[in-house]
């Protein structure tokens, strides 16, 4: 009967496998961990995004007409030119990275801080912008109406061209009933009241022989169904429930209430991770500055930092195609 005895190699260690598995330090090991277990977590989130709108395809918003805003202009919409910036700021800075990155391994401080600098900007414009992209998409652009099942009508005119609710439905002053303690009600939170009323609504429908309705449902062609001037008013006065203007977590004007769900939830994760990733360069940058990396003789840490910041990158261009362009 013999026995194994595990022995130790020349430098003193019990595995052979080396201090190094597959050349990567514990500190790059533990963050390629990080990136596998949060890309499945992402996989996971993308995944329940494209089976909801596979099961409600027919009356998904058009993306072409949710991204259309850009900052401080006020012309004609432009559908995803901001968003495509966007992307370019962040690839650009995953672009500094690996030029910092590179500038560590050949012990360039000035160029490693450089870098790492413009990459923190990359960053901040980013973090700016889909902050930006938020206010927007809650703000909302022509305004709708939800009907008692919950659909979304739009309005068009008779050349199709989106017409906001504003412009052609005049507010009917409205006083909202105060709760007294005589009525049995201590304290009432209540949410603010509607900007027009449904009567409002279809005054102005009436008034307005050139606006129609279009629901949300897609035709044959892939663009959204417009009713007759007939059915239009029909569905208003039968159907109606509420303006709604903007897009939150309850409503959307623009369809689905789902798609602004997962749009806040699935952007507003990765904007974390990307406000995450620049007070983490932040960090690193100051230390470069101090030197605390010259004095280690390497600059790993902006390479494991880099590793996170690429993923993050990756990450955007998958989230891009699945909100942006399919």
């Amino acid at each position: 009967m013999s026995t194994t005895v595990a022995t130790t190699n020349t430098e003193g260690k019990t595995w052979s496998g080396g201090n190094e598995p597959l050349k990567a330090s514990y500190g790059k090991m533990m963050m390629w961990f990080f990136i596998v277990t949060d890309a499945l977590t992402f996989s996971a989130f993308l995944a329940a995004y494209g089976f909801s709108r596979f099961k409600f395809i027919d009356s998904w918003p058009i993306a072409d007409e949710v991204f259309t805003h850009i900052p401080f202009y006020h012309g004609d919409p432009m559908p995803m030119i901001y968003v495509a910036f966007m992307t370019f700021i962040l690839i650009m800075s995953s672009v500094t990275m690996v030029l910092a990155v590179d500038a560590g391994h050949h012990m360039k401080k000035n160029k490693v801080t450089w870098y790492l600098f413009l990459t923190i900007i990359g960053g901040i414009i980013f973090v700016g912008s889909q902050a930006w992209e938020w206010a927007t998409f809650i703000k909302g652009d022509y305004g709708a109406v939800q009907t008692k099942g919950g659909n979304i009508l739009q309005f068009v005119d008779t050349n199709g061209e989106r017409v906001a609710v504003r412009d052609f439905v005049v507010a009917s002053p409205t006083e909202r009933t105060n709760h007294e303690r005589k009525n049995g009600l201590w304290f009432v939170d209540e949410g603010t009241l509607p900007p027009y009323q449904m009567k409002d609504v279809v005054a102005g429908l009436e008034a307005n022989p050139n606006i129609l309705v279009r629901t949300q449902i897609l035709n044959e062609e892939r663009q959204k169904t417009v009713l007759s001037r007939e059915e239009s008013l029909a569905i208003i006065k039968n159907n109606g429930k509420r303006v709604v203007e903007g897009a939150n977590l309850e409503v959307n004007e623009y369809g689905s209430p789902l798609f602004a769900d997962f749009f806040f939830f699935i952007t507003g994760f990765h904007g974390f991770h990307v406000f995450s990733g620049v007070v983490i360069n932040i960090i690193i940058w100051f230390n470069v500055i101090l030197g605390t990396y010259e004095r280690r003789k390497n600059y790993e840490m902006v390479e494991k930092v880099g590793l996170y910041w690429h993923f993050v990158d990756l990450v955007w261009v998958f989230v891009f195609t699945f909100f942006y362009l399919v």
